[in-house]
């Protein structure tokens, strides 16, 4: 299972303050030095992947559990505060929000060189990244557009991803957790868990009941692409008529109707560009891809050119894809917003002295020891 939860959140605008911010780089520090030297990176790893422990991590953090920069702001501390402990840690923490999230695959290319590692491993890594997201924004489609994007890896090419999307009518966003362990299938069946305090009708193919939706979308692209786009023409003026076979015998008319179920959904109350869908479907069939996963890898193919390939799929060929949401929070120190109360320092200044006290009197070698210690007093002069 690649992805292991989701959470969906309300949707929240403004900035986190310095004097929290500061303390929240400093606290995700030590709870990742104390994790990774007690457990070891990929305990780390899996933790980071699993939404509730996530959600409860920036909690302890202090931000506000029921905002969607909870996930923004939790994702830029640990960045910042592993920042310059990439190396010792075996962590490496990759993208952000906005134009950051583009910047994802560079980064990793850095750190991959940087490392050492193979043309092979780093490519992977930045796959896993691009196909993360476009499994979340064209399989899954649920309304949320991805806007915050992190892959975190180890230097043995281990990784997860953190990503969110918004959907701005709903006031609402949506987190997206993955993990590499046990991945076999990026497109299907990828959700163990999601924590969603609202439900919707997506148009799912990562489901396995959308199997066979997914083997003839991939096959549509293989035929002449005049043939599709003539499909896709009579589905989006008239989807009845594809559902009914005619023939006329002078004034008689016999009608057959097809025995196909076929569910409604928002495609057909979409305008699509169809020369556009034309360029991109003739793109596809020339590159003629092996599978459906390989069809989504491609450049260009995004939402609407795959709800057209399923839509055709679904209609004329009675593959019916889910519409099923695969869908299914604590404070220690406060919250920004004064929810339950507001940040009590104090009390938040003293757990980063323990923590920071417990690493260094951990049971681990003297030399361990002493540079544990000089981590923390470099770290905490950034």
């Amino acid at each position: 299972m690649p992805r292991v939860g989701i959470a969906t959140i309300p949707l929240d605008y403004g900035k986190c303050p310095y004097w929290l911010f500061r303390r929240m780089k400093r606290l995700a520090r030590g709870i990742t030095i104390a994790i990774v030297e007690e457990f070891g990176v990929e305990e780390f790893l899996r933790r980071i992947s699993d939404p509730i422990w996530f959600q409860s991590f920036g909690c302890v953090l202090s931000f506000d559990w029921n905002s969607s920069g909870l996930t923004t702001i939790t994702m830029g501390a640990l960045k910042e505060g592993l920042r310059g402990l990439e190396f010792d840690l075996g962590l490496f923490v990759c993208g952000g929000k906005g134009k950051t999230s583009r910047k994802t695959p560079e980064q990793i290319q850095n750190w991959g060189e940087f490392l050492g590692l193979s043309l092979q491993q780093i490519d992977k890594l930045v796959y896993a990244s691009k196909i993360s997201a476009k499994v979340d924004s064209s399989c899954l489609q649920d309304g949320f557009q991805i806007y915050h994007h992190n892959l975190i890896f180890t230097k043995s090419g281990k990784w997860c991803v953190v990503q969110q999307g918004m959907a701005p009518e709903a006031q609402k966003a949506r987190r997206y957790h993955w993990s590499s362990s046990h991945v076999k299938d990026f497109v299907e069946e990828p959700h163990s868990g999601i924590i969603s305090d609202i439900k919707i009708k997506p148009l799912n193919l990562t489901a396995k009941e959308s199997s066979e939706n997914r083997e003839i979308s991939a096959a549509l692209v293989k035929e002449e692409p005049k043939t599709f786009l003539r499909d896709f023409k009579m589905v989006l003026n008239k989807p009845g008529d594809a559902l009914i076979k005619k023939q006329r015998l002078g004034n008689l008319t016999l009608m057959e109707l097809r025995d196909i179920e076929f569910h409604w959904h928002p495609i057909l109350r979409e305008k699509f560009d169809l020369k556009r869908l034309k360029k991109i479907i003739e793109k596809i069939h020339f590159l003629n891809p092996e599978n459906f996963e390989h069809l989504l890898s491609i450049r260009g193919v995004g939402p609407k050119t795959i709800r057209a390939l399923s839509l055709v799929s679904e209609i004329i060929y009675g593959a019916k894809p889910s519409y099923e949401d695969p869908a299914r929070y604590s404070f220690a120190h406060g919250g920004k917003d004064y929810v339950p109360y507001p940040v009590d320092r104090k009390t938040y200044d003293k757990t980063i002295e323990v923590l920071e006290k417990g690493i260094k009197r951990s049971k681990i070698s003297n030399k361990e020891k002493l540079e544990a210690r000089k981590r923390l007093i470099k770290s905490s002069k950034l």
